[in-house]
């Protein structure tokens, strides 16, 4: 292993429990423990799954103009988002594609936003480019993040602080873990209900073990991470997202509040904004994001090439595995807008053979996020 990938405070702890620890995004990350990721996967659907998420990058951005310099960056309402509540956000460019997706969180003295790992340092300077007068950002480098995940997962955390059993979907509370203060919200990329929590490295590992002496709670790395997001629906950056895929040709719409689409309250005002809010008026895109599942026992993997039935190239698979949950293979794919209807049959090649695979509705397992 590289001594140039870093480590997140977990990392000794991973080592101990048994994990496989490979490279992912400039760290040394757990991909699977010893009860494999199929079983992994599992336990997290049927109880509580507990993954380090440390590599994420988090980061406070304080000022009176910190919600509206913010809304410059993204197509999502922030001004008027809540305190103790999150959104999902994506940073565009001109061209009206994804730079990265974001988790957005007010908690009235600051933002709290969360980026992905690989894409902390473009993130960062995204973000110090448009800086304005009165605004700060403050890179945050002694925290750790974990993710608690399944149906059992308020059960778990409410024996630490009750206080979990009154949050829904989406809040997000500054309270106490063990006597250290945690930034809490109930969200996740699992498509379970469950928590992240933001939590002084050097509190991690005693938070971590606390959670793992209840039998309900078992380690999960970023295999089963990686096939669980998929069976819900859940894009990954740099594979169903990137800078060329805009939102509306990756199906979410949903993302884009309506305050800044056209005729909205403040409508554009983003960077790409012209772009995008011409494809939502359109609906004039070249590809779309397609749900897939497998007519054979035989998984389609990330960049597997589609066909038609008359053997013409229509799209690629971004994101692809066998679903532990629905025991069939599972994908996600963008194809010409005309072979996006449900039901259609394409092709995906696969060492030479062109396996069949149905367009299906997304999430393939549905989302159990607790809304009250």
């Amino acid at each position: 292993m590289s001594q140039s990938l870093l480590q997140t405070p977990l990392y000794d702890l991973h080592v101990r429990m048994g994990a496989k620890m490979v490279p992912f995004a400039g760290y040394e990350m757990p991909v699977q423990y010893n009860l494999g990721v199929k079983k992994e996967h599992l336990h997290c659907r049927d109880a509580a799954g507990l993954f380090d998420v440390s590599h994420m990058g988090q980061l406070r951005l304080r000022g009176e103009n910190a919600a509206k310099m913010l809304e410059m960056l993204v197509p999502v309402d922030i001004i008027d988002l809540p305190e103790g509540k999150q959104r999902y956000a994506f940073f565009t460019n001109e061209a009206g594609g994804i730079e990265d997706d974001l988790m957005v969180t007010n908690f009235g003295d600051y933002l709290f936003i969360v980026v992905n790992a690989a894409c902390k340092a473009q993130d960062i300077a995204h973000l110090q480019t448009y800086l304005q007068a009165g605004v700060e950002l403050e890179v945050i480098t002694d925290r750790a993040l974990l993710a608690l995940q399944g149906p059992k997962a308020v059960e778990v955390l409410a024996q630490l602080n009750p206080q979990v059993r009154d949050m829904v979907f989406m809040d997000a509370m500054r309270i106490d873990l063990l006597g250290q203060e945690c930034y809490v919200s109930r969200s996740g990329y699992s498509g379970e209900d469950g928590f992240e929590i933001s939590v002084a490295n050097s509190h991690a590992q005693a938070l971590a073990i606390a959670l793992l002496e209840n039998d309900n709670v078992e380690w999960i790395g970023l295999g089963a991470r990686d096939s669980l997001r998929l069976e819900c629906g859940l894009c990954l950056y740099g594979h169903d997202l990137d800078s060329t895929t805009t939102p509306i040709e990756a199906s979410l719409l949903w993302g884009i509040s309506k305050v800044r689409r056209t005729d909205g309250e403040r409508s554009g005002g983003f960077i790409g904004a012209d772009v995008i809010l011409t494809q939502i008026a359109t609906k004039a895109v070249s590809r779309k994001r397609v749900g897939l599942i497998g007519q054979t026992k035989a998984p389609v993997r990330e960049g597997s090439l589609l066909f038609d039935t008359n053997g013409n190239h229509v799209g690629v698979v971004t994101s692809g595995s066998f679903g532990p949950s629905v025991s069939i293979p599972v994908a996600m794919a963008y194809v010409a807008p005309v072979y996006s209807d449900i039901d259609t049959v394409l092709f995906a090649e696969v060492r030479g053979k062109r396996l069949p695979m149905t367009v299906t509705k997304m999430p393939f397992v549905a989302q159990r996020y607790y809304r009250g």
